[in-house]
């Protein structure tokens, strides 16, 4: 079977002998639009900000958005470790870095300004983030807590969801079948009229994976209901569910048994938003939830490392939540003039607890933490706008560890046609999640806030009427106060290990990126990011390139795709550089006015590359996919 969609694929792309992109395909990484739940314009913002839309998602074909942000925002990178899913706990990828910041922790999800986060370990929850429900992505390169509080330390990622975008009905539906058994099937349906919106949709997928004990399954749904009362009033409420068993075969060093996380999380909100011409704003509440089973698994080796090759006597379990309330308002009190003001509410914690084979219940933690904050933001025009000055202050408490102020400030100049030069300087901080504070030897409730001072730049210009867009972006971070486990006596258990804010860090470094629309039918873009750090942090590449090269003849799509790491630390004794060589070609098939079918399929790592984004997690080597979508 994997054998046969590759030579499939190869064979139809070598029939253009090159390769895809419509102009409404071409990604233009300096857009400036409003965030999905505008707590601030966009363009108001002296931040270095990247957009892909749902045609740019829709191209990769690929069912989670992850890869697609690796590829095409520079200085953003994701660890993987196989064809498909993420996971959670020991041995899990998925964890995002932006410009050598993340860690799973310091990059802060959020869908439609709906903060997403596992509340007792703090981490994001990446196979949750999948396409099928997404209009565009916003990712924020730096630091965005002045805006969004904690976890967005080191950037912001806001998925904003789809809705319907015709009028009566109208839906889609995606089929894939590849590599290791793996299949994807997806379902969108929509509905709208003049007052009412409606959306829902539902993906599943599943895989044999490349490894054995890899395997791996996920569904999820999503739903969204909008009203519109009138010109300046509107409601919505959406929600979202996704259940997903990721199996961990470990590493290669110490293969393992029966290691397994079951997850299902959920997410809902609700929102009235008002627009007039000198004040905009929304109320907004949210939940969202998780249950949580993982068994560890342990050594196939018998006698191995991970509990001798025994099976384990238990099964971790936890639940966990995050309830919040945001409240803004952007007024324009006079001429050239946004300000933006705002309240935000959590309440978020959860317990944990183990479960014997005997059925004794093991209680471990059971916490939560309020945090309450407010923000000012205001931005000024001069000059006929040729420059606009902004700054803000958030201040947060939490009743953990107090208060922290939250500057950010900067300005935007458009010097002549075409051009924007921003400077920015800023905070960002994230709070110590549960496991820090309460859980395992290490912990200490006294821990504070890990924050940096982020100080970048960035150039762009158009040229040749708009058709080439190219940017340059320096930066430079000073992180303190992290949080590390040294060996020192803890008063709080007694033992010899204790975290600490103890740790610092300095990142620098620079960006480039453009995109060209050579003419209808060619396109091309490109972006490379260099970062040096003073920490030899895990998982940061120290240099990464990407490129592509798309053709559009007709109905036919081709696109080839490279994408090259340099000089990562993986968790082993050696750094960890390769290339990659990506193919897609696709047939769109248009009949009975709106109704169409796209056939396609891909080669992934087309020249077999032997690479590890994690030390003994080794990647499949060239795999593929075929499909088809549907538009009705």
């Amino acid at each position: 079977m994997k054998r046969t969609i590759i030579i499939a694929c190869a064979g139809a792309m070598a029939v253009s002998g090159s390769v895809h992109a419509s102009e409404s395909d071409t990604l233009k990484l300096h857009e400036v639009t409003v965030y999905g739940t505008p707590k601030a314009p966009v363009e108001l913002t002296p931040l270095s900000v990247s957009i892909i839309d749902a045609n740019q998602i829709e191209k990769s074909t690929e069912s989670n958005i992850l890869p697609v942000l690796a590829n095409h925002v520079p200085g953003f990178f994701v660890t993987e470790r196989g064809i498909l899913g993420f996971g959670v706990s020991g041995g899990a990828a998925g964890g995002v870095s932006i410009r050598g910041v993340g860690g799973g922790n310091k990059v802060l999800f959020m869908i439609d300004g709906q903060p997403q986060w596992a509340s007792i370990f703090g981490h994001a929850l990446p196979d949750t983030y999948t396409s099928g429900d997404v209009a565009k992505v916003e990712v924020v390169r730096g630091p965005s807590s002045m805006l969004y509080g904690s976890n967005a330390m080191g950037g912001s990622v806001n998925i904003i969801t789809k809705h319907a975008t015709q009028q009566g009905f109208n839906g889609s539906a995606r089929l894939m079948w590849g590599s290791y058994g793996t299949q994807k099937y997806g379902v969108n349906l929509g509905y709208s009229n003049s007052k009412l919106n409606a959306f829902v949709s539902a993906t599943y997928e599943s895989t044999d994976g490349h490894r054995k004990n890899s395997r791996t399954w996920l569904a999820s749904q999503f739903g969204q209901l909008r009203y519109k009362f009138s010109d300046h009033w509107n409601a919505g409420a959406n929600i979202t569910m996704t259940e997903t068993k990721p199996h961990n075969p470990g590493s290669i060093d110490d293969p393992l048994i029966d290691m397994w996380t079951r997850v299902v999380r959920g997410t809902a909100s609700v929102y009235v938003n008002n627009n007039y011409d000198v004040s905009s704003g929304q109320v907004q509440f949210y939940t969202n939830w998780g249950n949580h089973e993982v068994n560890d698994g342990y050594s196939a080796i018998p006698g191995g490392p991970t509990n001798g090759g025994k099976p384990r006597n238990y099964i971790f379990h936890s639940k966990d939540f995050n309830t919040g309330l945001n409240v803004y308002q952007n007024i324009h009190p006079w001429a050239a003039n946004t300000t933006s003001v705002g309240i935000d509410f959590q309440h978020w914690g959860g317990k944990t607890w183990n479960i014997k084979n005997n059925g004794e219940n093991e209680p471990g933690v059971n916490k939560h933490v309020n945090e309450i904050a407010g923000y000012l933001m205001m931005q000024q025009g001069f000059i006929d706008e040729k420059l606009s000055v902004n700054a803000g202050l958030r201040l947060q408490h939490s009743s953990q560890f107090g208060n922290v102020l939250v500057p950010q400030a900067g300005f935007i100049a458009r010097l002549f046609a075409g051009n924007t030069f921003k400077f920015s300087w800023g905070k960002g901080f994230r709070s110590p999640n549960l496991r820090e504070l309460y859980m395992y030897p290490p912990h200490n409730p006294d821990l504070k806030p890990e924050y940096l001072w982020n100080y970048e730049i960035e150039w762009r210009q158009l040229l040749l009427d708009g058709r080439l867009d190219a940017g340059l972006s320096l930066f430079y971070i000073d992180g303190k106060d992290m949080i590390q486990t040294v060996k020192e006596k803890n008063p709080y258990t007694g033992g010899q290990m204790m975290n600490k804010n103890i740790g610092d860090f300095r990142n620098k470094g620079f960006e480039i990126d453009a995109a060209y629309h050579i003419n209808d039918q060619w396109s091309v873009n490109a972006n490379y990011g260099y970062i040096w750090s003073s920490d030899n942090v895990l998982y940061t590449p120290k240099n990464k390139l990407f490129g592509e090269v798309s053709y559009h003849p007709g109905n036919w799509q081709f696109s080839l795709e490279s994408s090259s790491v340099w000089s990562m630390r993986t968790g082993g004794p050696e750094t960890e550089s390769y290339s990659l060589l990506n193919g897609r070609v696709a047939y769109k098939w248009n009949f009975s006015g709106r109704y169409s079918a796209t056939f396609f399929c891909k080669v992934d790592n087309i020249t077999a590359t032997k690479y590890e984004t994690i030390y003994g997690f080794p990647m499949p080597r060239a795999t593929a996919m075929a499909g088809i979508d549907l538009k009705f």
